[in-house]
């Protein structure tokens, strides 16, 4: 592999050649050997006293690589969106490394029940070693722990007469995974760097531990890649999930950061837990923990357990693994944000603490799993086989998800879903399930298959929450205490994807074949080509957005129809792009054929103009579309995560470059080349002031086309710029009926007092302390059904009905019908909620807004 320097073995030579290692300040009375290249041999330093770079990280594992070629497996994984190498090193002893491939292919076996006599099993149970697997620095400014992994590397390939390293060793493979977010580390790295001075600075507000935006939290799309896991729309993320399932590591633990002023966490996890988790899974978290525990009392370490990290959302890389099987959790060290850190109790928290906890947690797990190895491995054979007979048992025995809206997402999720170990089946013929017949290529997910819970987890529609657990969220907001829920409640795919997910009771019957990995849409030109007058594309589908957007940078004209119409017995809906064959290139009909095949969108060529019904295309209704220029505001005050998702779906999921402009250049730049601006979440009003918020509203009334997301919106209803009527609303929880607050003889009133009042009983006083003027409480997340306005253009290709991701407490009054259109707005009180836990009075409050 190319990153492998010939430096590191010549380095590795001159350590072989340099004595005996002195003992471990990380983990006392260890003794290492020369011939495996340290730190300092690599990177000219001891471990915790710089934070290593990527480039360095890549060169020490090379190093340790080329050092232990009969002990140590580096293999790359992906590549981050800036061309960064991810790589995993396989460690084991030189009898389990030589059967490596072998042991990968046994537990593939392992994870099927169905197929595996059980004689056989046992055999895999009694000789297998456990994958162990420790991944590092999803976050890129959480820095310890891709040192923690690195030091690890070399403990396990170095130490010399550790009995502990020895069972390690013999029992397990350990795979390190030494950073999960390269782009992200050399930014943290860059930024410290830069900033650093003569000595490093405990100061927390020197700006060696205060990041410039964006950050070194996120990836290149500023994706926090620690929630990506069962979204997978990150290469990093991808890449890691395909691993695991080549081996099936047992033990899963992602390593990270939290506030200097905290401790060290792990597991067991805090309330709630995942209801499809199982009681060995979470007493596999008990047996680590107390082998932490254990280690961190030796080495005088605090921590604790059972506090804020909830094991509820199935989307990280400490949970996503439990549902193939795995003990999954997540390490929390409190983090220096550079080389060293003032406390608020006025102690200094160092880097190289951070190192050591991490590294001693890494070498305790992997200890505690060497030494419940069997435990481990018939745990996991029997979660796999009880997940089987759950399935069996089942109320709902089959997904179902008809060909019908929009196929491409269907396709798409149907990929994603084989792509995590789910069987997809795809029908080869027609069947018939609960009176109703479904077509040749409906997907059906079988509820009887290994990967069950994980099935449950994401095609369900809502996964419950502990109800002791919410009633004490209720009982501790009735008292205006911040809940303890951690992230969203609500996830469910076919909802987020806005397709039908069909749950049938009852068993299907026909001819199906599975589904692979990552499966497109098969895009199709139907009709007779080179056609006559003109090639139609049905709008309404993400692969018919893909081929818009390819199109318009193709240099294609294009024209939308506004209204249905109808050809012969083909029904062409709202937003129905038009390609007339006079206004465009003679090889159009290739070019659309080709675009077809990459998009996964439908073409039909015509050769006749005549419309039985609707507008012709020569209709005032069919508008032709000019390839925009879209700008998106970019740096402070915008949201990082707002920005790179909004850039991230234009460019990587529809193909289309977008210009990102600086947010403090807004106020003063000349907008006339651009046809759209996005504004992300974030608060413009101080950086764009108000000169910058009369240059947008100047802009859009010549004809500029602005998007608002999440907090922006509010900037826009704000007076000073006053682009949206809307106004955000406080809580409509009513107190008229409580006791009065307010006096009433005018202006001679003393403004400290008010009428005296009667507080009869509990509820009255109840009522007396609500505040008179408060936003909603906020929400963590939940899916609501929205409605859309079929009369207006922008729904076009906008489903009727649709589900959305709702986070926080911004709930705005509608439009009215003088100022605008409401083109989609949330469904009516009883029916707003879709999925998760919603405070009563925000479902009340968000109907028809």
């Amino acid at each position: 592999m190319h990153f492998i320097r010939t430096l590191a073995t010549l380095l590795a030579l001159c350590a072989a050649s340099a004595g005996a290692a002195p003992e471990s300040e990380f983990w006392p009375g260890t003794r290492y050997d020369a011939a495996i290249p340290s730190f300092e041999n690599v990177l000219g330093h001891a471990p915790g006293e710089r934070i290593v770079s990527y480039r360095d990280i890549i060169d020490y594992m090379g190093a340790l690589a080329e050092a232990a070629p009969e002990q140590l497996r580096l293999e790359v994984f992906a590549e981050s969106w800036e061309g960064r190498e991810l790589v995993y090193a396989a460690i084991g002893s030189k009898e389990n490394m030589a059967r490596l491939d072998e042991i990968g292919a046994s537990m593939r076996r392992l994870a099927d029940p169905r197929t595996l006599p059980k004689e056989e099993a046992e055999s895999f149970i009694a000789s297998l070693p456990v994958g162990v697997w420790l991944s590092y620095g999803v976050h890129g400014n959480e820095i310890s722990s891709p040192d923690a992994g690195l030091l690890t590397a070399y403990h396990l390939l170095a130490a010399r007469g550790s009995a502990i390293v020895e069972e390690i060793l013999e029992h397990t493979i350990v795979f390190i995974v030494p950073t999960q977010n390269p782009d992200g580390r050399n930014r943290f790295v860059h930024n410290f760097e830069v900033a650093e001075g003569l000595e490093a600075d405990a100061d927390p507000l020197a700006a060696e531990h205060n990041e410039p935006w964006p950050g070194g939290r996120t990836n290149h799309y500023h994706f926090d890649m620690n929630r990506d896991w069962f979204a997978l729309t990150q290469p990093e993320i991808r890449g890691q999930a395909a691993a695991m399932q080549q081996w099936y590591p047992l033990v899963v633990v992602d390593l990270h950061e939290m506030g200097g002023n905290s401790t060290y966490y792990f597991a067991p996890a805090a309330e709630p837990y995942n209801p499809h988790l199982t009681l060995e899974q979470k007493a596999g978290m008990e047996m680590v923990g107390r082998n932490n525990a254990h280690w961190f009392d030796e080495f005088g370490f605090d921590y604790f357990t059972r506090e804020v990290y909830d094991a509820q959302y199935p989307g990280y890389g400490d949970s996503w693994p439990a549902f193939y099987g795995a003990v999954a959790m997540t390490y929390e060290q409190a983090s220096a944000r550079g080389l060293v850190t003032r406390r608020d109790d006025g102690t200094d928290l160092h880097f190289r603490d951070g190192v050591r906890h991490h590294f001693v947690a890494s070498v305790s797990t992997a200890q505690a799993a060497a030494r419940n190895r069997e435990k481990l491995l018939r745990d996991f054979y029997e979660y796999r086989k009880s997940a089987i007979e759950e399935g069996e048992k089942a109320e709902v025995k089959e997904y179902i998800f008809p060909l019908r809206g929009d196929v491409s997402a269907t396709v798409k999720l149907a990929g994603l879903l084989a792509a995590q170990g789910v069987e997809v089946k795809r029908a080869t013929e027609p069947f018939k399930s609960g009176g109703e017949t479904y077509e040749t290529g409906t997907y059906v997910v079988s509820a009887n298959q290994p990967a069950h819970r994980l099935v449950r987890n994401l095609l369900d529609v809502d996964v419950a929450m502990d109800g002791p657990f919410l009633e004490e969220q209720e009982r501790r907001r009735a008292k205006n205490l911040p809940d303890e829920i951690y992230d969203v409640t609500a996830w469910s795919l076919p909802l987020l994807y806005n397709v039908d997910c069909v749950r049938s009771s009852s068993k299907i019957r026909g001819w199906f074949e599975f589904v692979l990995p990552w499966e497109g849409a098969a895009g199709s030109l139907e009709g007779a080509t080179p056609a006559k007058v003109a090639y139609l594309v049905p709008w309404g589908s993400q692969a018919a957005g893909r081929l818009l957007a390819a199109a318009l940078r193709e240099g294609l004209q294009v024209w939308s129809s506004d209204k249905t119409f109808r050809q012969g017995v083909k029904e062409y809906p709202r937003g129905t792009l038009i390609f007339k064959v006079k206004e465009n290139p003679d090889n159009v009909a290739d070019t659309l054929g080709r675009l077809a095949d990459e998009s996964g969108a439908q073409v039909f060529a015509v050769s006749d103009s005549w419309i039985d019904e609707g507008v012709n295309f020569g209709s005032e209704n069919v508008v032709k579309l000019k390839r925009p220029q879209v700008a998106i505001a970019w740096d402070a005050p915008t949201s990082a995560s707002s920005a790179g998702s909004a850039r991230f779906v234009l460019e990587r999921q529809f193909g289309y470059p977008v210009t990102v402009v600086r947010a403090r250049s807004l106020s003063r730049a000349d907008l006339s080349s651009f046809d759209v601006l996005i504004l992300p979440s974030g608060n413009y009003a101080q950086t764009l002031g108000a000169g910058g918020g009369k240059r947008l509203k100047a802009w859009v009334e010549r004809g500029g086309t602005l998007i608002a997301i999440g907090g922006a919106v509010s900037y826009l209803t704000s007076e000073d710029v006053g682009l949206l009527s809307i106004k955000q609303e406080n809580n409509a929880r009513g107190t008229d009926d409580a006791p009065s607050k307010k006096g009433k003889n005018g202006d001679d009133e003393d403004s400290n007092r008010v009428d005296g009042s009667l507080i009869e009983n509990a509820e009255d006083f109840e009522k007396a302390i609500q505040a008179e003027e408060e936003l909603p409480d906020a929400v963590s997340g939940v899916l609501l059904k929205a409605e859309s306005d079929r009369d207006h253009w922008l729904t076009a290709g906008v489903a009727e009905s649709l589900y959305v991701l709702v986070q926080g407490r911004a709930i705005f009054s509608p439009v009215t019908l003088d100022n605008g259109v409401n083109a989609v707005r949330y469904a009516g009180p009883d029916e707003v909620l879709a999925s998760g836990y919603l405070w009563e009075e925000n479902r009340k409050q968000l109907a028809y807004k």
